[in-house]
C-alpha cells in the first residue's frame, strides 16, 4: 500500500528544553491534528501569546487552536493528578475539550506509588543520581516493559482496583527495600494518601474525555486527508538507546518513537522538524562536553531564563555542540532545521561553538562509546557576536550579517538550511526561510 498523506514529526535535537512547545504552537495552523507520542509530565512545553503564558506537561501544544484535534498517544505515560491540574490551568471548558482532546486507551498510567519508587531509586543512587524529575516516569515505563503496567483502558474494568492495590504493594515493598522512609515523602505538597485520593479524582475527570484507539484514529485522519503533526518531548540526546546512557529518559525521543508511540508505519512519516537552541543546556546529571562553569554560563542562564519549567531547577549551560547536533540530525532524518533563542546571544561581543572533540590524543567528530567524560575536550571555534534589535525582521534572509554568519556556520556543518529562527518566546517572534 502506498501512503500519499504522511505525518510530520517535530522533536528536540539536544537535551530537551529546545522550545518545542512554542514551535508546535506556531506551526499548528498548518495542521488539523497534533499528537504527543512519548514521555509524560516530565515535559514542560511553554507557550506564550497575547500576553499569556501556559506550560503544558502532557497535553499536545495545539490545544489552543480552534479546529485542531489533539491526541495523547499510546507511547505517553499519564499521571491523572498532574493531568487534571493541567486541564484546570488551560481555562478551557469540558465541552470544548471533548471535541479537541483524545487519549489513547493504551497509554500507561503513572501510579502514585511510581512516584514514590522514583524518589526511592534516586535516593539509593547517592552521588550517582540520574537527575530524575521525580514524576514517576522511569518506574512507569519499567512496569510497561516488565508487562505489569496499567493502561488507561483498564481503569473501567472490574479488576482495576485489585490490580492497582497489588502494584502499589509491590512498589512500597521495593521502596522500603531501598531504605527509603516512605512516611517522609511529599508529593505536590501532600502526603501519599492525600495524593492518592487526588489521583483518583483526576482519573474520574479523564473518564469524561474521549478515550480512543489512537493508532486507528491517527491513521484514519491521514487517510481522510488531514495534516498531522507528531510532537516529541525531551530531546535526542536523552533517548533511551542513543542518548548519554544511563543519564537519559525512559523512552525513544527520536523520530522512530513516533512510529511506536502512535502506531504509524515508517512509510507514513513525512517532514522531520528538528529543533535546537543557539547554545546548549542540560538538566540533571550526565556528560555535557561544552558545559560552562564561568560567567558566560551564568549569562546564558540569566538571559535565557534557563530554569526548568517542570522542576524549576537551574539548567546547566554551554556553547552549541555541532558534532552532537549533526549526530541528532542523522538519527532523526531531519528535513527542516529550526533554531531557537538566538536573542539570548544578542549583545555578546564574542562566543564559541564546538566543532569537534579531542579524546585520548586524537580528534573525533562524534562521542566515542562509553567514553570517560573527563578525558574528552571540546574543540572550540571563536564566533564574533552581534548586537541588533531583532524585533523588526520579517524573515531569515533579512537578518544582519553577524547573525547570518552564525547560521551559515551551522548549516555548513550539519548539511541543512535553516527553516525557522525564533527570536523570542512569543509566537509572533518567529522568522521563516523565504
Amino acid at each position: 500500500m502506498r501512503f500519499e498523506n504522511k505525518a510530520d514529526v517535530l522533536l528536540g535535537l539536544q537535551w530537551g528544553d529546545e522550545g518545542k512547545g512554542k514551535i508546535v504552537d506556531v506551526l499548528t495552523p498548518r495542521y488539523q491534528l497534533v499528537a504527543r507520542f512519548q514521555g509524560g509530565p516530565n515535559a514542560g512545553h511553554t507557550l506564550e501569546f497575547e500576553n499569556k503564558k501556559f506550560i503544558l506537561h502532557t497535553i499536545p501544544s495545539g490545544i489552543f487552536h480552534d479546529g485542531c484535534q489533539n491526541v495523547i498517544g499510546n507511547g505517553v505515560v499519564l499521571d491523572p493528578f498532574i493531568f487534571n491540574q493541567e486541564l484546570d490551568s488551560l481555562g478551557l471548558d469540558m465541552a470544548r475539550l471533548r471535541k479537541s482532546l483524545f487519549i489513547s486507551g493504551k497509554a500507561h498510567l503513572i501510579l502514585p506509588s511510581h512516584r514514590l519508587l522514583d524518589a526511592a531509586n534516586e535516593h539509593s543512587r547517592g552521588k550517582q543520581k540520574i537527575g530524575s524529575t521525580l514524576k514517576g516516569i522511569g518506574p512507569a515505563y519499567t512496569d510497561k516493559i516488565a508487562r505489569c503496567g496499567m493502561r488507561l483502558a483498564e481503569t473501567l474494568s472490574p479488576g482495576f482496583r485489585q490490580k492497582y492495590e497489588e502494584r502499589k504493594k509491590a512498589h512500597l515493598t521495593m521502596a522500603r527495600n531501598l531504605g527509603y522512609n516512605i512516611e517522609e515523602l511529599r508529593l505536590e505538597g501532600m502526603g501519599f494518601e492525600a495524593y492518592e485520593a487526588a489521583w483518583f479524582q483526576g482519573l474520574e475527570n479523564i473518564w469524561k474525555l474521549n478515550q480512543i484507539e489512537s493508532e486507528i484514529f491517527v491513521n484514519q485522519a491521514l487517510d481522510d486527508g488531514l495534516k498531522v503533526l507528531a510532537e516529541g518531548a525531551q530531546g535526542t540526546q536523552l533517548d533511551i538507546d542513543f542518548g548519554s546512557y544511563p543519564f537519559v529518559t525512559s523512552s525513544n525521543t527520536i523520530a522512530a518513537g513516533a512510529c511506536t508511540g502512535l502506531g504509524l508505519a515508517p512509510s507514513r512519516i513525512g517532514e522531520v522538524y528538528g529543533i535546537f537552541k543557539a547554545y546548549c543546556t542540560r538538566v540533571g546529571s550526565g556528560p555535557f562536553p561544552t558545559e560552562l562553569f564561568n560567567g558566560d554560563g551564568d549569562k546564558l542562564r540569566e538571559a535565557g531564563n534557563e530554569f526548568g519549567s517542570t522542576t524549576g531547577r537551574p539548567r546547566r549551560c554551554g556553547w552549541l555542540d555541532l558534532p552532537a547536533l549533526k549526530y541528532a540530525v542523522m538519527l532523526n532524518g531531519v528535513t527542516k532545521l529550526i533554531m531557537t533563542k538566538v536573542d539570548v546571544l544578542n549583545g555578546m561581543k564574542n562566543f564559541k561553538v564546538c566543532t569537534a572533540y579531542e579524546y585520548e590524543g586524537r580528534r573525533v567528530n562524534y562521542l566515542p562509546p562509553d567514553y570517560e567524560p573527563h578525558k574528552l575536550k571540546p574543540v572550540l571555534q571563536n564566533v564574533k557576536g552581534w548586537d541588533f534589535d531583532l524585533s523588526g525582521y520579517k524573515s531569515i534572509q533579512e537578518l544582519p550579517a553577524g547573525l547570518q554568519e552564525y547560521l551559515n556556520l551551522i548549516e555548513a556543518h550539519v548539511g541543512l538550511p535553516m527553516e525557522i529562527v525564533s527570536t523570542g518566546p512569543d509566537r509572533s517572534q518567529t522568522l521563516f526561510n523565504q
